[in-house]
């Protein structure tokens, strides 16, 4: 080789070199936004509604002992709060002694008796969250440990112990989901421009930013499920067979499935493209992984409500339904909120029309395309993978395709009307969250042929902007209807649905 050519290389490299640099330069720095936008909301999380009214009760009113601030936004993850709270506190998963207490109310659980038989009466059984129960156990351990190491609690530090354990839970994972990511990006993306468009979506366009001050199900399950894709990615694509891979790909398959329940055909779907192409490591590291977090949440199930069913399987037994039940607070009888239709919202409902459901939920006031509509280009990146010329990149369009298909096929398409509730009030149909590393990857072969042009690249800044709206509405709570819902609302293009 010349002297010549060899310079040549040495450019080229540097070159590659550089443009990497650069990329990392921006990563980077939208991660640092992104992390620190979320770190600042969760800081400042609070009941804002409250904000005022209990000044003027305190204030004016003379009330020292109104008290309705709480830095837990939802029925939803007070649920899991209390669950939390019962498991340290009192060594059981039955909640009915936090509940009790001021602020710690919650819609969301279900009451059966020492054996997991229903109990509708007053007098009988104990309330327990009607959430799985994997996670809280698992945030059990950190509330723990503060609780030794400072004798403080959430029923006395509410605002510092919970914002603590959101940082370490929400958005320490975050920032690891953001840089898996930015390797994905890099490792499958063809143009600079195309990988730091995806990253940008990524950090600002999706909901799991907005979602990042609350505790839910929907944030961890979509880093578990960024880290399988970037952990089977490194065995299809890189070769890699040492055992621990497997073992950390299984463990993350199976978590995303433990939080989303329909992820478990992401879980098959990796499970099988493992096996097709190194079938001993998958039978061996893999699927044992798996299983011991199969084993964790069905067990933690059956500790707490003594059957390997979760609540969400007694919610319309004859005979034995967790949700329909009436229990004693302050001195008064009174009725499960899903217990009888009549005092749910009208969200709650249900949607009655399977047409109309779908509709909003793809491109309606809950829709995922009319929310953000970045997803979009993932719509037609996946046209672009599922025709690439090379076979592997086929295999996972196939697989994006399918686990998307069978998703949404599941969520829009439940048999029971009451079921049909666009996730209650909440910002964005919050079911297909954890979807978003499939759909960032179907995006990518899109955003790099964008990149050819400016006009497409203005496009697609629109798309993105958009997104970033929606996801920016709910700026104190994630547990409010997004925009055009509450725009249809206003002009009273919502009529209620009617059982």
């Amino acid at each position: 080789m010349s002297f010549s050519s060899r310079r040549d290389d040495a450019t080229v490299e540097e070159a590659a070199e550089a443009s990497s640099l650069l990329r990392w330069g921006v990563y980077w720095l939208l991660i640092a936004i992104a992390i620190g936008g979320v770190s600042g909301r969760i800081l400042a999380v609070n009941s804002v509604d409250f904000v005022r009214l209990e000044k003027f009760l305190k204030d004016s009113q003379k009330r020292p002992d109104w008290q309705k601030q709480r830095p837990f936004l939802s029925a939803n993850d007070r649920s899991r709060w209390a669950t939390i709270r019962s498991l340290v506190e009192h060594g059981t998963y039955a909640i009915d002694e936090i509940v009790a207490e001021p602020n710690w109310d919650t819609i969301d659980v279900v009451k059966h008796d020492d054996q997991g038989r229903a109990a509708p009466k007053p007098d009988e059984g104990h309330i327990y969250s009607s959430k799985p129960t994997l996670l809280p156990t698992i945030m059990a351990g950190e509330y723990w440990l503060i609780v030794k190491l400072t004798g403080k609690t959430l029923a006395t530090n509410p605002y510092a112990i919970g914002r603590a354990m959101l940082i370490t839970f929400n958005v320490l994972p975050l920032m690891i989901y953001f840089i898996l990511w930015g390797k994905v990006a890099d490792r499958l993306g063809t143009t600079d421009w195309g990988r730091i468009f995806t990253m940008a979506c990524a950090t600002l366009g999706t909901f799991l930013t907005t979602f990042a001050v609350v505790l839910n199900n929907h944030l961890p399950a979509a880093v578990t499920a960024m880290a399988t894709l970037y952990l089977a990615l490194r065995i299809t694509q890189d070769g890699e067979r040492r055992a621990w891979i497997f073992i950390l790909t299984g463990l993350c398959a199976a978590l995303t499935a433990a939080n989303e329940l329909p992820a478990l055909s992401l879980l098959a779907a990796v499970g099988a493209l493992l096996l097709w192409q190194a079938p001993r490591p998958t039978l061996l590291a893999f699927t044992p992984a798996a299983l011991l977090v199969a084993v964790a949440a069905f067990g933690t199930n059956y500790i707490a409500h003594h059957r390997l069913t979760t609540p969400y399987a007694h919610k319309y037994t004859d005979g034995d339904n967790w949700y329909a039940f009436q229990y004693i607070r302050d001195g008064k009888v009174r009725d499960s909120y899903w217990g009888k239709i009549q005092g749910r919202s009208e969200i709650d409902k249900g949607e009655p029309s399977v047409g109309r459901y779908a509709l909003h939920a793809l491109v309606g006031h809950h829709g995922i395309f009319s929310l953000t509509p970045v997803w979009l280009l993932s719509v037609v990146g996946l046209g672009i993978l599922l025709f690439d010329r090379e076979a592997e990149w086929r295999q996972w369009g196939l697989l994006i395709a399918a686990v998307s298909v069978v998703c949404l096929t599941f969520y829009i398409f439940i048999v029971k009307m009451e079921e049909r509730n666009y996730g209650g009030s909440t910002s964005g149909f919050r079911w297909v969250f954890w979807m978003a590393p499939l759909w960032l990857t179907a995006m990518l072969p899109a955003a790099d042929w964008m990149s050819r042009r400016r006009g497409w690249q203005i496009l697609a800044a629109v798309l993105l902007a958009a997104s970033v709206l929606s996801v920016s509405y709910p700026t104190w709570n994630p547990w409010t209807h997004p925009w055009p819902y509450d725009l249809m609302e206003s002009m009273g293009a919502l009529a209620p649905p009617t059982p």
